[in-house]
């Protein structure tokens, strides 16, 4: 069986409170692992699509965690271990007005020393396509060196290049991921990008202009509440409402959007049934708390993916 994605970027330990607590307060916090791109893969795996996550990791305590839950996700785990770096750890807080605060420990991870060696590692599955972000392009030059490569070889390798930008601003004060994704635009075949992080990339939070500026074949415009756009390969915009009728977590939603969206469209689905299904398991996880807990199981995926592809069929 082939490899349908590889995702490259980093799978990091999350330590949160319980529901209403803090972290400067809560005697106990809940441990987790997540990282933008393996919940993508896990909710590509859930889908039925065959998911690879390639990354670096410490040789810690923490990296064998993270391999025990790419495991129980179905995510296939390419990690080369580095004896000199630690795997990378965040803490995920909540604010009194329910939002949530992110703070990252991941200077010097064994992912911030990703290179050009590792894009030829993940590029030698030949995946149907390959999930770069611009998380990854912020890790450090290795890292950018890494997304450029990937994104001039991919084609070569038979992969789609899947771009979700992701950009990470406190992260990144070099503007790496920004100078990155700008440059692997024309090679990019599928683009996903907020509306929220769209202004450095695009100079507008417009949908129809950013795509007419992206000059991508296939855009995906996601807009939170007000759901989100796609394009039909001809420039022209549609929208999707949002399904969401809770948010109780945001962390982690945009990443399930990606692996609906893109497990629908490997499975031969239309960008308007992908839409659909990376809204709906967007809906279901902005409904709890941690970043693929509200991923639906395996059964109630596949039917969730013959839902999808069957609006297709009575259009």
């Amino acid at each position: 069986m082939g490899v349908d994605v590889v995702g490259i970027g980093e799978p990091m330990v999350l330590v949160q409170p319980p529901a209403g607590g803090t972290l400067t307060t809560s005697p106990t916090f809940e441990v987790h692992v997540a990282g933008a791109e393996l919940n993508t893969c896990a909710a590509l795996s859930l889908l039925g699509r065959r998911a690879v996550l390639c990354t670096r990791l410490g040789d810690d305590a923490f990296a064998d965690r993270v391999e025990h839950a790419a495991a129980a996700l179905g995510v296939t785990l390419d990690a080369e271990r580095d004896r000199t770096r630690q795997t990378g750890l965040f803490a995920k807080d909540a604010l009194p007005d329910g939002a949530r605060r992110v703070r990252y420990y991941r200077a010097g991870s064994a992912a911030s020393a990703l290179d050009v060696a590792d894009a030829v590692r993940a590029l030698r599955h030949r995946p149907r396509a390959v999930l770069v972000s611009g998380l990854t392009a912020a890790l450090g030059p290795g890292p950018e060196r890494l997304v450029r490569h990937v994104a001039e070889h991919a084609a070569a390798h038979g992969s789609r290049l899947v771009v979700d930008v992701n950009l990470r601003p406190a992260l990144d004060p070099e503007g790496r991921a920004v100078r990155t994704l700008s440059a692997i635009l024309p090679h990019t075949d599928l683009l996903l990008v907020g509306t929220d992080e769209a202004e450095p990339l695009f100079g507008t939070a417009d949908p129809a202009e950013m795509v007419r500026r992206a000059g991508v074949g296939e855009v995906v415009v996601k807009g939170g509440p007000d759901g989100c756009w796609w394009t039909a390969g001809d420039g022209t915009l549609h929208h999707q409402p949002s399904l969401a009728t809770e948010v109780v977590d945001p962390v982690g939603a945009g990443d399930a959007f990606a692996g609906g969206y893109l497990a629908t469209r490997l499975a031969g689905g239309a960008p308007g049934a992908a839409a659909w299904l990376g809204s709906r398991l967007a809906a279901d996880v902005l409904a709890h708390t941690g970043d693929t807990a509200g991923l639906p199981d395996r059964a109630s995926a596949a039917k969730l993916l013959a839902e999808a592809l069957r609006r297709d069929a009575v259009r």
